[in-house]
């Protein structure tokens, strides 16, 4: 049986709501077969976000950590291949929530430069596609609040030798953001879910090839 931890975010950016936020909520009251499952919300602040998460893995040590997060405008699900160790927010763009706004800082000083997400996200996007949900690996995590929080927990991973999997997977704007904004690509809350179901899927049964 797998443990997995699994965060979402509080809004952000001007928006009352948050996808990530209503997936947590629903994972609380799911059960689902051969898992143990721990969800967190985590506050759209630099640092604190991965600092609490880090914490939260310690007090529950999973096997596997999925951190989501919103990623308005984009028209899939996207699991990210590799976080970079940068946080920097140009300027037009929104600071985070206690207004800070970095600039071309590093996120770990001393830390590598970038670090890839150990999850099977070939495998997890092949299986949502195959289940109807548009999904593709994304090659870039940005360089704000989602990225410092998947650097964070990667390197922590790294520092400690810790047999966790682990990365982050950026979700369209709900179809309740694109009522307030129809241009806005969005996909219904249900499809997002059946999406985390079918990544949780996907790497119980990468694991067990792993394991057999």
């Amino acid at each position: 049986m797998l443990k997995f931890l699994i965060s979402g975010f509080e809004p952000f950016g001007g928006d009352t709501v948050n996808p990530t936020a209503a997936l947590m909520q629903a994972l609380e009251h799911e059960a689902v077969e051969r898992t143990v499952i721990k969800t967190l919300l985590l506050p759209v602040h630099f640092d604190e976000c991965a600092d609490l998460l880090i914490a939260e893995m310690k007090a529950f040590q999973p096997d596997v950590v999925i951190a989501c997060g919103l990623a308005k405008g984009r028209t899939a699900i996207t699991p990210e291949r590799i976080a970079i160790n940068v946080k920097d927010i140009p300027s037009g763009s929104y600071a985070d929530n206690q207004g800070r706004r970095p600039v071309d800082e590093p996120i770990t000083a001393g830390s590598p430069d970038g670090l890839f997400s150990t999850l099977p996200i070939r495998a997890m996007v092949n299986d949502m596609v195959a289940a109807g949900i548009p999904a593709a690996v994304s090659n870039t995590a940005g360089t704000y609040i989602c990225n410092n929080t998947m650097y964070r927990v990667l390197d922590y991973i790294r520092i400690e030798q810790l047999p966790v999997q682990a990365g982050f997977v950026h979700f369209p704007a709900s179809t309740e953001m694109a009522a307030m904004a129809p241009s806005v690509p969005s996909l219904p809350l249900s499809m997002m879910l059946d999406a985390l179901h079918s990544m949780i899927q996907t790497v119980i049964s990468e694991s067990k090839k792993i394991e057999g």
